[in-house]
């Protein structure tokens, strides 16, 4: 039996991941759980569960971390405010399940001094994917990694006709349900470029040999190429208890965690390149990821800023990514990493990010 804490437990990945425990008694404890506000909804979990520690809150989490012993620690937390749970999960030896990807993306170098081979089990579906078509060849046999992305809201629309789109639009994903932050996000693809950082940092695979391509249906999650021309696909319905059980249970595979395709259907699979002038974040974050040390974090800091300031209605949705370049444009960033120059970096990404919408919204 594994013993569980699972870090955003009100959130999407949370109630997912305990519906995954609810279903496998016999398999996983849940001995910790940590919420950002939503009080009572993790006591009732608590309460299920039988989870005698609960904590509200980043730093809290820190410290449960440390004080509660546990096999995996699930960081299912939105956005950098991750980070520091990462590092602490990291140093207290746990295998992390990894759905926090912004806190291995502004952490960088720091993050990966820490992990040890294996320590860091990814539970994004695109990087689930990758993991498990890895297996299929050695290191030095893969070519490529090919990210699958669904389009967001707006697949085939022009740069110019996505000037007006409401905070709405942008909010109602085809495929997955998702919070504010992470489904504007995947309406920008700065959520596709936030994960090419990801894939490169826990692979080991150049930006030059991460490709992106769009495929609507979300069936594909992603694909390994290899040098003798095979291509291995991860395949299943958009389901998250698929990769989170296997974030919980790897390298094993859990029984009945997700509903297979059915096979007997007729089905068509599309797949299509990224138009990179209607949407550039992509490109964007493969140049952010190359420059390394404090860019990724004024990247994400950045964009955080401005996706409030868009569904606050200050700016449009184009401005986005724009206000994202814009800051990266000015960033001076030092030469060593050190956690303190990276949180610095943040504070500073934010105040810039404010600057640049402001003037835009004065437009």
């Amino acid at each position: 039996m594994r013993r569980i804490v699972i870090l955003g437990s009100t959130g999407s990945i949370g109630e997912q991941a305990l519906d995954v425990v609810r279903r496998n008694p016999s398999r996983f404890q849940v001995v910790g759980l940590v919420a950002g506000t939503q009080a009572d909804r993790m006591q009732q979990q608590a309460d299920e569960f039988n989870v005698e520690h609960t904590a509200l809150g980043a730093e809290a989490a820190e410290q449960l971390i440390r004080e509660v012993p546990a096999d995996i620690v699930l960081n299912g937390i939105t956005g950098s405010i991750g980070l520091g749970p990462t590092m602490a999960a990291l140093q207290a030896g746990r295998t992390l399940a990894l759905a926090n990807k912004e806190s291995l993306i502004v952490g960088g170098d720091l993050v990966t001094g820490l992990a040890k081979p294996g320590q860091i089990v990814p539970v994004d579906s695109e990087h689930s994917a990758i993991a498990q078509a890895l297996r299929s060849g050695s290191r030095d046999e893969v070519r490529r990694l090919v990210l699958t992305a669904s389009g967001g809201p707006f697949r085939g629309r022009s740069r110019e006709s996505l000037r007006d789109v409401t905070p709405a639009e942008a909010l109602a994903h085809p495929t997955w349900d998702m919070g504010r932050v992470v489904t504007t996000n995947s309406a920008t693809l700065i959520n596709k470029g936030l994960e090419v950082i990801e894939a490169h940092l826990l692979f080991g695979v150049s930006y030059g040999d991460i490709e992106v391509v769009v495929h609507p249906q979300s069936i594909v999650h992603s694909m390994v190429e290899f040098i003798d021309g095979s291509t291995i696909a991860q395949a299943s319905p958009p389901d998250m208890r698929l990769p989170i059980a296997l974030g919980l249970t790897w390298p094993d595979r859990l029984a009945n965690a997700g509903a297979p395709l059915d096979w007997r259907e007729a089905t068509s699979w599309e797949f299509e390149p990224l138009d990179s002038e209607a949407f550039p974040a992509v490109e964007l974050a493969k140049e952010v990821g190359r420059a390394r040390r404090t860019y990724p974090a004024v990247y994400n800091a950045a964009n955080e800023q401005a996706v409030e300031a868009f569904h606050a209605g200050r700016i449009g949705f184009l401005d986005i990514v724009d206000t994202v370049r814009d800051v990266l444009e000015v960033h001076s960033a030092p030469d060593e990493l050190t956690l303190e120059r990276l949180l610095e970096a943040e504070r500073w990404a934010r105040e810039q990010a404010e600057k640049v919408i402001a003037a835009r919204a004065g437009r």
